[in-house]
């Protein structure tokens, strides 16, 4: 069996547990594009560490991340492999007391995050937004007062929105964590949605010109033409700050409505519920600053003391 023939067979055998179609496509895509050339018509079990290097060190540095995910999935079809009794001898792409020794230290590069507008600027933008015209600019706003990633507003279909209840249901593929998302719908978000024409032809909220799902490009390309040096994404960061910096709402309620996964095992564990009435209220205040920057979210003053 060759290299190739045994990449095939593990990704077949293991696709059906993996939680979306894109992540087997990336295995094939890393493998094809830097493994297949060099190692993919060997047998499996005459591939060795010179192999490994070979592959792996044009690009350890210069596209870290996919050097290391390119060296796991090696090292997982070379372990089926051998579990198949394909091969035999120990793994040649293993890291731990092998290509640790072999390979460099990869530099660090900062995290590259998303550009955002200062939460000063949010109201003044959102009054330009507003003004806009097309599916686009409603897409964008629906995006700012949900504080939902832009693929999940894109993706949205009226039969997971309930305008009398003002809740939209995110299905659980269609979700970063893979978990259900219930997001509440502020006034002004259900408003928006009840002004959007529906079309007999598509099942989306916000559909292409021609059908289907809206792009991620339209709402790019609408940042760029309103001259603003942030990206779509980038209003949840904006939200996010808007949190800390004005209102005094905990931080598991802020996270939770940016579905942001629970880091504490523990406490994801214990965490039943999904606090939804305070993330109703929560998106209410949010919508009602960019409606009016100058108020400020459940802020308790304190009470001055007199001597």
């Amino acid at each position: 069996m060759t290299f190739e023939q045994a990449a095939s067979a593990y990704i077949k055998a293991h696709q059906s547990g993996w939680k979306n179609v894109k992540h087997g496509q990336q295995w094939r895509n890393t493998l094809e594009q830097y493994a297949y050339p060099i190692i993919g018509k060997m047998l499996v079990a005459d591939v060795d560490t010179p192999q490994i290097i070979r592959i792996l060190e044009p690009i350890w540095q210069k596209k870290a991340e996919t050097a290391v995910r390119l060296r796991n999935r090696i090292e997982l079809v070379l372990d089926w492999a051998t579990a198949r009794k394909y091969r035999e001898g120990l793994n040649p792409a293993r890291w731990r007391g092998h290509l640790d020794k072999l390979l460099a230290r990869q530099s660090k590069t900062r995290r590259k995050h998303h550009a955002a507008l200062p939460v000063d600027q949010a109201g003044a933008f959102m009054k330009r937004l507003r003004a806009s015209e097309g599916m686009g600019a409603r897409a964008l706003e629906f995006v700012i007062l949900t504080a939902c990633r832009s693929g999940e507003v894109r993706g949205a279909k009226w039969g997971e929105i309930d305008l009398d209840a003002g809740v939209w249901v995110v299905p659980p593929e269609r979700m970063k964590a893979a978990k259900e998302h219930r997001v509440p719908l502020s006034d002004a978000a259900v408003e928006l949605l009840k002004n959007l024409p529906r079309f007999a032809t598509s099942e989306f909220v916000f559909p292409a010109p021609r059908g289907g799902m809206l792009s991620d490009m339209t709402l790019n390309q609408l940042m760029r033409r309103m001259k603003v040096d942030a990206v779509p994404h980038g209003f949840r960061s904006t939200f996010r700050d808007w949190c800390a910096d004005y209102t005094n709402y905990p931080r598991e309620v802020a996270e939770m409505a940016l579905a942001h996964a629970i880091e504490s095992k523990v406490e994801a564990a214990y965490r039943r519920g999904d606090l939804f009435e305070k993330r109703r209220r929560l998106m209410a205040e949010w919508s009602q600053f960019l409606a009016n920057p100058m108020m400020k979210g459940e802020v308790i003053p304190l009470r001055s003391e007199t001597a």
